[in-house]
């Protein structure tokens, strides 16, 4: 297994993080412990995850797993991400100081750690103004609930807005930027690789394989069947894929 820095931190992680979206979901509790195992075992110890994965389910069996495998867990760096929606109420979403620390408390329960290893932002708020946002998290690095964070989904003036605000105010800088990047989504060469570069921030992709599409299962002018990802939901995972 490759290994790399975590953007421009000290910390190194391996080059292909698990992504965990299906744990809960199309992988029941001893399929996702099964898929942790083998992915340590093949040296991996990036684990990524998120609220909302299955309405919390992802993390909680990401929890169990770390607390039943004590030399893994010392080893494992965990990833996760709050602002979606995880109830009715109108702060129960979004990068507002009262929501993300409701999110960061309920996420460090689910997963049963003191310490979070890569927390991000979901996908950009545009209500919330960036400085409170990035204050919340420069206070949770100070804490100790989180090690470093990173953003999700952002397009290149979001990058670059937050970047240069949380130096100017000498907040805890972010290092790492998620977005989506594989063959059938290349937007990211446009300007957002530009912009993390001169923020000195590294790339995570996710849906590297397109959600299936590009593992050569599926055909152009044939709608996915059977017992694979897209077979169940063809929807699932990145409709825009889908033959038209």
């Amino acid at each position: 297994m490759d290994y790399r820095k975590l953007g421009p931190s000290g910390t190194v992680v391996t080059a292909y993080c698990l992504g965990t979206m299906t744990f809960g979901a199309e992988a029941d509790e001893a399929a996702s412990h099964k898929l942790l195992d083998d992915y340590f075992a093949w040296g991996g110890n990036f684990i990524d995850t998120a609220d909302v994965y299955s309405a919390g389910k992802s993390e909680e069996i990401i929890g169990r797993w770390l607390k039943a495998r004590p030399t893994e867990a010392r080893q494992a760096f965990v990833a996760t991400k709050g602002r979606f929606p995880m109830g009715n109420g109108p702060n129960d979403i979004g990068l507002s100081r009262r929501h993300l620390s409701q999110a960061l408390d309920d996420s460090l329960r689910r997963l049963g750690l003191e310490q979070i290893d890569l927390y991000q932002m979901h996908a950009w708020d545009a209500l919330t103004p960036i400085e409170e946002t990035l204050r919340f998290l420069d206070d949770a690095v100070t804490s100790g609930k989180i090690g470093y964070y990173g953003f999700s989904n952002y397009v290149g003036w979001h990058i670059a807005k937050a970047s240069e605000i949380a130096k100017a105010r000498g907040y805890t800088r972010p290092v790492t930027l998620q977005p989506q990047y594989n063959l059938l989504v290349r937007d990211i060469e446009l300007e957002i690789v530009a912009a993390c570069q001169d923020a000195g921030m590294g790339l995570l992709p996710w849906s590297p394989l397109g959600g299936g599409w590009l593992t050569g299962k599926y055909k152009r002018d044939e709608m996915p069947t059977g017992a694979t990802r897209l077979g169940e939901n063809p929807n699932r995972g990145g409709e825009s894929y889908a033959p038209r």
